[in-house]
């Protein structure tokens, strides 16, 4: 089926009032609903709202809370989520993390003790539609473990890059795991009943697995091994080390109902392309280059939201029942 993403925004908007959140907190979150499902990203998408409409009733997410802003340093802005959600805290902080990029050249954006942000790019997207360059990184629980190891440390701990175009829109953005897939992948193979690929998860003793509900109970594959290991490691030491937050081995499973707050850190660097009066023209010159192939393009620079969207039936029937119109 086919639904228009103003009707997704709005239905996810009515669920999270339906279940606790402040009507300002839910219009951010179910923003970010929207996006997720216009770009085809179902695991941030739809696939998220009765996660967020079960833990805003047992308290695990507070949807009320406002988040507090302060200015540590010239450069350096931190927002404390106070155990709600990430993007209304994202929010309040981003004017202030982009004035001070533009004072100082480079700012940070620390936030703190947050709900799992699910997708990135929605918020390094933010920053470079603003004229910003941006550098995204969260963590999560525990789900990855060394290569060649079999017990866990860190979890999927994404990465993201967003560059602008220097006209409020987006010449290149990527979202990635540092692993070989994100979580969501595997439980949705689980829930389908499907295999998965060999390469993406081993077993309790390290062992490749195609098995959904084996890979669930031992460790996801890091991205190219090593590489992407030491990319998940930098990532769990800025987004826990620099906010405060909680490290990937103390978070519980972010999608039960109950247990303690995820209280997740995200980290973010906003760089000024405007200091080496140089950049869109190097831009511009790697645009070029990479149009000489049919079919190549800058990573993220033909992001356009499907409107309407096909969405799952199944979840659109419970988002519907989450929002009293089922």
């Amino acid at each position: 089926m086919e639904i228009a993403l103003d009707e997704i925004e709005t239905v996810a908007k009515t669920a999270l009032m339906r279940h606790g959140a402040a009507e300002w907190v839910a219009i951010e979150v179910a923003r970010a609903v929207r996006e997720a499902e216009g770009l085809g990203n179902r695991i941030c998408g739809l696939y998220y709202l009765e996660s967020y409409c079960q833990q805003l009733q047992t308290g695990r997410v507070l949807g009320d809370v406002e988040p507090q802003v302060r200015r540590e340093r010239a450069g350096a802005i931190v927002v404390d989520a106070r155990f709600g959600f990430a993007q209304p805290a994202f929010a309040r902080a981003l004017p202030d993390a982009i004035e001070a990029a533009r004072e100082t050249g480079v700012a940070s954006l620390a936030v703190a003790h947050a709900h799992t942000c699910t997708s990135l790019g929605f918020f390094t997207a933010q920053i470079a539609r603003n004229g910003l360059i941006a550098l995204g990184m969260t963590n999560a629980s525990p789900i990855v473990a060394p290569p060649g190891g079999k017990h866990r440390v860190i979890g999927t701990n994404p990465i993201s890059f967003a560059v602008p175009d220097g006209q409020g829109g987006l010449a290149m953005l990527f979202d990635q795991s540092t692993t070989t897939v994100a979580l969501g992948r595997i439980t949705m193979a689980k829930a389908a009943g499907k295999s998965i690929p060999e390469g993406w998860a081993v077993d309790a003793e390290g062992q490749p697995t195609t098995d959904p509900e084996t890979a669930l109970k031992g460790s996801l594959v890091s991205m190219g091994g090593h590489k992407g290991w030491g990319f998940g490691l930098m990532a769990e030491l800025l987004a826990a080390g620099m906010t405060g937050s909680r490290a990937s081995m103390d978070i519980e499973p972010l999608k039960a109902p109950e247990g303690k707050p995820h209280d997740i850190g995200d980290f973010y660097l906003l760089l000024d392309p405007d200091v080496s009066g140089a950049f869109f023209e190097r831009l511009a010159q790697l645009e070029t280059a990479v149009s000489r192939d049919e079919g190549a393009r800058m990573p993220g620079s033909a992001r356009v939201p499907a409107d309407p969207v096909a969405v799952d039936p199944s979840a659109w029937e419970l988002a519907l029942r989450l929002a009293g119109q089922g």
